[in-house]
């Protein structure tokens, strides 16, 4: 295997945002300290330190932009230091620019005090799943809230904005009739179920109580018409199209409301909805000029069909319409660059859930052997409580006895609070879903389901681009390292990777773990050597 040179310059990168002010990322000046002692201990000339305080959820940090920009500028081979994988990307696309910059050269080493990196095929797949992690865990961020929110919709907790009439009661975690607009929402009501008032007058109602909007003005029609509407009000929470009974006190009737909508119904007018036409792939490809791409109609050879084409937002364009049928199948033809053989799913999905088995269970006696650290320290304390009341110990050995016991009590909690925390920042689940995901394509390209197709393609790809009639994109983390493998034997017997040629495939998948806390990485041994 070819040895690659370390970089002489080094960039020092130090994030930290304030979305992760829950989360236990080390401050910008414990990673300064941290790194600038890992430099010195593995030799490393620091040329430059950047010093960035934003979320790399999404792409556009300039600090991060500059970084890149200085790296593809350079003349000398350079390399960047940082705390982990995390702190340069939480993004596909800012992930991918530096695994582009690892595979082109003009990033000559990645170096982290808590991630083992080496500038190799393996290391960088590696370094993809560490990339693609850091995604699922602002994912899963999001993913937590919308759980918790559901569980406070089934017991009958309201967790949105309060309309007004409500206030928030923390003791019962829920929503409560203000006794002051409560009585004011319920007088709006009963005025207009009597008909001789319009929205602009129940507005100039609620501006007479002091109650406007932001600007101080009278709150707009629309405003009014949500809260008449409003069912809240009568003790149901809808919650994404879902309907929840509301375990609050109701403060208008079921009668008086229902008695509101009828007028609301009968003064609204009737609108003609325009029918909306089915382009699945409009939004995801853009063209060779950057404008968008957009669809219609067209007859042709007897037929009605689909095309879609540039919509020249830029000015005029020679890009030429591309049907759908042809569109899609080009699209199918590129899928099949990352699918895997059927008979492979079972053994990896197995493998997977034993090494999820394992870790919970080695995470489980971690935690076990805690506690019984924990109630062994607490007796610990108790004793000496005891024997300090019985006169036994004096009070300065007693002080300093305790304040020991409690460091070491606080150590442990910090401890098991990091192992708690791990099982959700475990590997296992975001390599299951990818592979979930690839083993989907042969079934989504088989049946043609163009909703299924346009969304695998959003999920595996960025750029979408038709140019020439042709479609492209660059495949994200991690497909794009999978796509790279697959070729690879393909190239050796001079043909390209076909979707029939690696269903057929017999050779057995076999797992290699390179180190405890890597994920590990599938290959076929009998195909393609790891160098």
């Amino acid at each position: 295997m070819e040895t690659i040179k370390q970089p002489k310059n080094w960039f020092l990168y130090i994030r930290k945002s304030t979305d992760e002010e829950g989360y236990q990322v080390l401050s910008i000046e414990a990673q300064i300290t941290e790194l600038k002692e890992f430099a010195e201990r593995e030799n490393l000339e620091i040329s430059e330190i950047f010093i960035e305080k934003k979320t790399a959820k999404i792409p556009g940090r300039e600090i991060f932009n500059e970084i890149i920009s200085k790296i593809e500028s350079s003349k000398i081979p350079v390399g960047i230091l940082a705390w982990h994988p995390d702190r340069l990307s939480r993004n596909s696309i800012d992930g991918g620019r530096i695994i582009y910059l690892l595979d082109t050269g003009k990033l000559a080493g990645l170096k982290f005090p808590t991630f083992s990196f080496e500038n190799t095929p393996v290391g960088k797949f590696f370094l993809s799943i560490a990339l693609s992690n850091a995604k699922y865990y602002i994912d899963n961020l999001s993913e937590n809230v919308k759980r918790g929110n559901r569980q406070k919709l089934r017991q009958g907790e309201w967790p949105g904005q309060k309309p007004l009439g409500y206030i928030y009661d923390h003791r019962l975690r829920n929503i409560v009739p203000d006794p002051k607009t409560a009585k004011i929402v319920q007088k709006l009501f009963k005025d207009f179920s009597t008909g001789k008032y319009s929205l602009e007058a129940i507005s100039e109602k609620l501006a007479q109580y002091g109650i406007t909007s932001k600007n101080g003005k009278p709150r707009s029609n629309s405003s009014i018409y949500n809260l008449l509407t409003n069912q809240l009000y009568i003790g149901i929470m809808k919650w994404k199209d879902e309907i929840y009974e509301g375990k609050y006190q109701p403060i208008i009737s079921k009668e008086l409301f229902d008695k509101v909508q009828e007028i609301l119904k009968q003064r609204g007018k009737p609108r003609k909805k325009r029918q909306k036409h089915n382009f699945p792939f409009c939004g995801l490809f853009r063209c060779s000029c950057d404008a968008a791409i957009t669809a219609q109609f067209a007859k042709g050879n007897g037929g009605l069909y689909r095309y879609y084409r540039c919509t020249r937002k830029f000015g005029p364009c020679e890009e030429r319409y591309i049907q759908e049928k042809e569109l899609v199948n080009q699209i199918c033809q590129e899928l099949k660059e990352i699918v895997l053989p059927r008979n492979w799913e079972k053994e990896i999905l197995d493998y997977l859930d034993k090494e999820e088995k394992k870790e919970n269970q080695t995470g489980e006696d971690f935690i076990q052997r805690i506690n019984q650290k924990l109630t062994e320290i607490q007796t610990k304390l108790d004793k000496l409580l005891e024997g300090y009341l019985d006169g036994l110990i004096d009070e300065e050995d007693y002080k300093k006895k305790k304040e020991e016991l409690i460091q070491q009590k606080i150590t442990l909690k910090d401890e098991k609070e990091m192992a708690e925390k791990k099982k959700f920042q475990s590997w296992i689940e975001p390599t299951r879903n990818f592979i979930k995901t690839v083993f989907s394509i042969q079934k989504i390209v088989s049946e043609k389901s163009l909703e299924e197709i346009r969304q695998i393609v959003e999920k595996t790809g960025t750029n979408h681009t038709i140019s020439n009639k042709k479609v492209t994109w660059n495949w994200q983390l991690p497909y794009d390292f999978l796509a790279s493998f697959l070729a690879r034997p393909a190239r050796w017997r001079g043909e390209p990777n076909e979707f029939s040629r690696v269903k057929n495939l017999t050779f057995p998948v076999w797992w290699v773990t390179m180190e405890s806390n890597h994920p590990p990485l599938l290959y076929q041994r009998s195909v393609l050597p790891l160098n």
